[in-house]
């Protein structure tokens, strides 16, 4: 019925139709500026420009035969060139027959030259037609938009109206292909989406290829923010991006790429996705991406829907964890609790579910094997506390040398870098970052004394003689 309605009030505009159709050619050319867009018949003096610009030739030749006929000059002609204009040329052997009227204008070896007042008025009427035809062919076209504009209205009511069945074909087609679902839109302030998938990298994929769907559940009370983690490629960013695109196709009235989807009213998509720079605002990576940040943040609402991606990336590590961490509590301790989808490779934010209890972790699915892994793209509960950052590089081509030495070097790190945060149960302390190096000989001695000591067997004395010894090592 609402198909219906919206042709039925459409005008055909047979008017407007009709003053068009009596103008304008059937198939005029695109640029005005080079005129033949006005039929022949719409105006007189445009019609006898056309006929002397197009048929000058055959004009010429009449001239030409009478000139002969009242002469008897048989051998004469009608040249052209760029100093006289268009001229009559006579042989020596007939110059005394050259009526008075004629005015010579250059004598030759075995010629002379003439012009008569016929011919240079035609030449000047042909040499101006093409310039009067353009500019009299745009006068009756501005006089054609003026007669035009009077429809303006029905135009735009029809514009409007096509605009409307022309998206809607477009959803329907594309639901229809894909397989699309309708949502269900309600007043609440969740989401819920059963098995989801990416519209547009779904749509790359080759014959016989799957995209592994995904759910998410999330809301203002419950599972406020998503924390998901999980390796380069893993399809974070994917999950991200297809929450947004289902909740945008959802609100602009299409069916969704999805199984079942119930989503709350959402007025603001937020996204802080992706590097960029501005260079030549004197801007790195880590400032633009702050400024958006703020900027969401600045903006947020009870139904807002924020993406953060890799958020604290751009800095050193400690503070870019310190950061994120910020910002997630910020975002949970705030009035409006919006939702929020934070993907990060910062595994100790996994520890804010133990503080923070809207705070929900998640992880994108891999399998390793054989010191390889293979991406399985499905979202799951529960943190990760690996980016196998390294065999993504070997799957890129990484040199095989490289590959081994940061093998070598991520074995040290861990085996001598410890870095955690703690956070006192003050509710106002603020959260630290404890780190030990370890490998320092120093430290390592004092290590290993202390380890050994029994301290249940000591006296005082010798307590004192082991501070002593450990205060030594401390000045070497």
């Amino acid at each position: 019925n609402y198909l219906n309605n919206l042709v039925k009030n459409i005008d055909p505009c047979l008017d407007a139709i009709n003053i068009i159709d009596s103008i304008i050619k059937e198939d005029p050319p695109v640029n005005l500026q080079k005129g033949g867009f006005v039929k022949n018949g719409v105006n007189k003096e445009l019609d006898n420009l056309r006929e002397i610009f197009f048929s000058s030739k055959d004009y010429l030749n009449k001239i030409l035969e009478k000139e002969i006929s009242n002469t008897g000059i048989s051998s004469l002609k009608i040249s052209y060139n760029n100093v006289f204009g268009y001229y009559l040329e006579v042989r020596n052997t007939h110059k005394d027959k050259v009526p008075e009227s004629w005015i010579r204008k250059q004598t030759l070896v075995s010629a002379e030259r003439y012009i008569t007042e016929e011919l240079k008025e035609y030449e000047s009427k042909i040499l101006g037609a093409e310039e009067k035809i353009i500019a009299l062919e745009n006068k009756i076209f501005q006089n054609l938009i003026l007669d035009i504009s009077n429809f303006i209205d029905i135009f735009q009511v029809n514009s409007n109206i096509i605009a409307y069945i022309d998206c809607l074909i477009s959803f329907a087609d594309i639901s229809e292909k894909n397989h699309y679902v309708k949502p269900e839109i309600n007043d609440s302030f969740g989401i819920k989406i059963q098995n989801g998938r990416h519209p547009v990298i779904e749509s790359q994929f080759d014959l016989g290829e799957v995209y592994i769907p995904n759910n998410i559940i999330i809301d203002n009370n419950k599972e406020q923010i998503l924390m998901i983690t999980g390796p380069n490629m893993s399809g974070k960013s994917a999950i991200l991006r297809q929450t947004a695109l289902i909740v945008l196709m959802t609100q602009i009235g299409c069916f969704v790429p999805a199984d079942k989807v119930s989503i709350g009213i959402v007025d603001k998509i937020f996204s802080r996705v992706g590097a960029s720079d501005n260079i030549s605002l004197g801007e790195s990576t880590f400032m633009v991406e702050m400024n958006e940040t703020a900027s969401i943040l600045n903006n947020i609402s009870e139904r807002s829907l924020i993406l953060l991606d890799e958020i604290g990336r751009g800095t050193s590590t400690y503070d870019g964890i310190s950061i994120a961490w910020s910002i997630a509590s910020f975002l949970h301790d705030h009035k409006f609790k919006c939702k929020t989808l934070f993907a990060t490779h910062y595994h100790e934010l996994n520890d804010m579910s133990t503080q923070y209890y809207r705070i929900k972790n998640y992880h994108v699915t891999v399998k390793e094997l054989d010191n390889s892994i293979i991406f399985l793209r499905k979202l799951s509960p529960g943190g990760t506390e690996h980016s196998f950052g390294i065999q993504v590089a070997k799957m890129a081509g990484m040199p095989k040398e490289i590959i081994n030495e940061a093998n070598e070097v991520l074995k040290n790190l861990e085996k001598t870098h410890s870095n955690s945060f703690k956070k006192n149960k003050n509710k106002d302390s603020n959260m630290q970052l404890s780190f030990i190096k370890l490998d320092d000989p120093v430290l390592e001695e004092i290590r290993n004394i202390l380890k050994n000591i029994e301290v249940n067997n000591l006296t005082p004395l010798e307590a004192l003689n082991k501070l002593n010894e450990l205060k030594k090592l401390v000045k070497k």
